[in-house]
């Protein structure tokens, strides 16, 4: 029988994996990892995987070579272009070739480079072509989008991993992972990503702790200090758990209404591959043609204050020391960060986006595009610009006092009243022994200087 070859991507798993299925029934197995720096970065493109998640990457294969192994295989690792050498190795194998479906542009060309490949659905709930108006017509609003995706749900029962028959590839020439040095070394700055488990077990795991807690997921989600969200996004990023697990596994725990929030958060991700699918450059260009002429400021000093934690505002401080430290951060300060850098600091989008690409184990070129084109009002389901999120009050609404301290340790000894907005703390902050400027930076800008400078810069905008 021929040979069949697995060519795994953002879905390092075996259960519920339609390519691995389909594979299994055409014939023996083999199985290759293609870590591929360059497609991405065709055109000047600049979205090979970024350092965060290359730990994650090392892990999650390491993890995804056991298992195969202990089942009698071996997953062949390869480095460079995807599309020849998959190309290649199919034919030194006289294979036939099966991938999942993926909607990243450089996804798209390294199949379209790779010749005679059969795709299988298997990263969405639904192939975001197929969720479609009554006219025909492709969505770009969520509310409708999802709306009509729900006549698709729910989504087939994830499937086991299949009975597999493995190729004799022992004479195929492999990579040794640790030869690419995917860890950080000098430094080692992951010390604060040991609360991670890459891999499908560790998908698994995470998933049955949040099954216990997902009744109270959507009071609790967006609470930062709160152990409120599911923490699936590293996983589902780098495929080690089918969306379609991740439904059935809280709808079966809680039921599905009351997983609706959580179950609305998979259909944002999958409306983010709808997007990218239609708009591919997502990540490079706003959606609104307006916003290319949006009067950005030239200040590195400024990003660096952002990236590094040290803007003067807590919540915005917590995060980004949140997301050095452990490669997450919460998603509702996501948007605080986010909206600060691009309407208090008025710094393109686009260097957040490229700093969350690097910095995040969760790193998604759907999902963060499409999170940073809304915080910022360019996209074609957005925010308005002129939302800008007031950081003291989101930090308050959000109780979020526990998480700064954990995150902003000089200022733990504030009371919670106080830790919001210490540069008014007044004799709490002398109480607590912070001088401003010294222990802890003073804002990079007022609010009130911010919200009035980032509306002239809107109307300015309008003004063509």
């Amino acid at each position: 029988m021929t040979t069949q070859l697995v060519w795994f991507r953002n879905d390092l798993r075996l259960s519920d994996h339609a390519a691995l299925i389909a594979a299994a029934a055409g014939g023996p197995v083999a199985a290759v990892y293609v870590l591929d720096d360059d497609t991405p970065s065709d055109g000047g493109g600049h979205w090979r995987m970024g350092a965060a998640q290359r730990w994650w990457l090392h892990h999650s294969l390491t993890s995804l070579s056991a298992a195969i192994a202990a089942r009698g295989g071996r997953l062949i690792l390869r480095r460079g272009r995807a599309g020849p050498v998959v190309r290649a190795l199919a034919e030194t194998l006289r294979a036939d070739v099966h991938t999942l479906v993926h909607h990243e542009p450089w996804a798209l060309a390294q199949v379209q480079e790779a010749g005679a490949v059969s795709t299988h659905m298997g990263v969405t709930l639904a192939q975001p072509e197929t969720v479609l108006s009554g006219s025909g017509g492709r969505y770009r609003i969520f509310t409708p989008w999802w709306k009509k995706l729900l006549d698709q749900m729910p989504p087939p029962r994830p499937l086991p991993v299949p009975d597999l028959r493995w190729a004799d590839t022992a004479h195929i020439a492999g990579d040794d992972l640790d030869a690419w040095r995917l860890l950080p070394t000098a430094p080692d700055w992951s010390g604060g990503f040991g609360d991670w488990q890459p891999g499908e077990a560790g998908a698994a795991a995470r998933l049955s702790d949040f099954a216990r807690r997902a009744a109270r997921y959507d009071a609790a989600r967006n609470l930062p200090a709160v152990e409120g969200t599911s923490r699936l996004s590293p996983h589902l990023a780098l495929g080690e758990i089918s969306p379609n697990a991740a439904w059935h596994g809280i709808a079966d725990a809680v039921g599905e209404t009351v997983a609706e929030p959580y179950l609305r958060e998979l259909g944002w991700r999958d409306f983010s591959a709808n997007i990218i699918d239609q708009f591919p450059d997502h990540g490079d260009a706003p959606n609104r043609a307006a916003f290319a002429r949006f009067p950005f400021l030239d200040d590195p000093a400024g990003l660096h204050a952002w990236q590094h934690g040290q803007t003067g505002y807590p919540i915005v401080d917590a995060g980004m020391r949140q997301l050095w430290a452990t490669g997450w951060m919460h998603n509702r300060v996501r948007m605080i960060t986010a909206s600060f850098l691009v309407k208090h600091q008025l710094i393109d989008w686009r260097h957040g986006a490229r700093w969350f690409w690097d910095t995040l184990v969760d790193a998604d070129y759907a999902s963060n595009s499409q999170g940073w084109q809304w915080v910022m009002g360019s996209g074609v389901d957005s925010s308005p610009f002129n939302r800008i999120f007031a950081p003291v009050g989101q930090s308050a609404k959000f109780a979020a006092a526990d998480y700064i301290r954990r995150w902003v340790p000089e200022l733990a000894k504030l009371p919670d009243d106080a830790i919001h907005a210490p540069w008014d703390a007044g004799v709490a902050l002398l109480r607590a022994g912070v001088k401003l400027g010294r222990d802890y930076p003073a804002p990079v800008v007022g609010h009130e200087a911010a919200r009035a400078r980032a509306l002239a810069a809107w109307g300015q905008l309008k003004a063509g």
